[in-house]
């Protein structure tokens, strides 16, 4: 039984054909599913409300530095071809103007004491509200201008062609020279046109008209 165990152990076994199967793995392959389109579309969503939000952030603090930044003395213009100036809601006392043409220049408001305007073309230009104590519009072009609540008291209207002009309201004249002052269709409160009528005189040299003529002065 030796002899037939040690026959049987010394068999060379034949060999087998060489085989690979796929190995089996026990974790499973990841994998990655398609969002649903409601998802997308509430990230898109998401997204351009995150930009626009940030665009919006942007475009505020933008402005706000631009209003810290901006001159404090361009918070009004003035219009007309005086230029970028300055001439609205200002302290102009005793500013040389005379002899410029400031057509529909706006002085609203303004404090134009003592400023001189002698020989200025003035048409159309606003003095709403604005302080002409002791300024000299001699000679000055004044048609259609708005002196509406100005204070014309002490100023020198010699010889001003203020046709068509408005003086509405409280406008003061009071201590003003009109002497040669034009007031064709210049719309007068009684009391005011009776103050004028007691100082008027001259006759102005470019329309030819009396001043008490153009005040209907009786």
């Amino acid at each position: 039984m030796a002899l037939l165990n040690v026959s049987f152990c010394t068999e060379i076994p034949q060999k087998t054909p060489l085989c690979f199967s796929p190995i089996k793995s026990h974790f499973p392959i990841p994998h990655f599913l398609p969002l649903p389109r409601s998802s997308l579309k509430s990230q898109v969503v998401i997204s351009k409300q995150l930009v626009e939000g940030l665009a919006k952030t942007s475009l505020l603090a933008a402005l706000s530095a631009s209003l810290f930044l901006v001159d404090p003395a361009l918070a009004f213009k003035g219009g007309g071809p005086y230029g970028s100036e300055v001439t609205r809601g200002q302290d102009l006392t005793g500013k040389d103007f005379s002899g410029k043409t400031l057509i529909k220049q706006d002085f609203k408001t303004s404090i134009l004491r003592q400023a001189n305007f002698k020989g200025a073309k003035l048409l159309g230009a606003s003095f709403f509200d604005a302080d002409l104590t002791g300024a000299d519009l001699s000679d000055a072009d004044l048609r259609g201008a708005d002196f509406s609540l100005a204070n014309l008291t002490k100023a020198n209207l010699s010889n001003a062609n203020m046709e068509g002009a408005l003086a509405t309201g409280n406008t003061s004249f009071k201590g003003s020279k009109i002497t040669g002052a034009d007031f064709t269709d210049v719309p007068l409160r009684d009391d005011q046109r009776d103050y004028l009528c007691k100082v008027a005189d001259g006759v102005n040299t470019t329309t030819g008209n009396a001043t008490r003529d153009t005040l209907l002065c009786s």
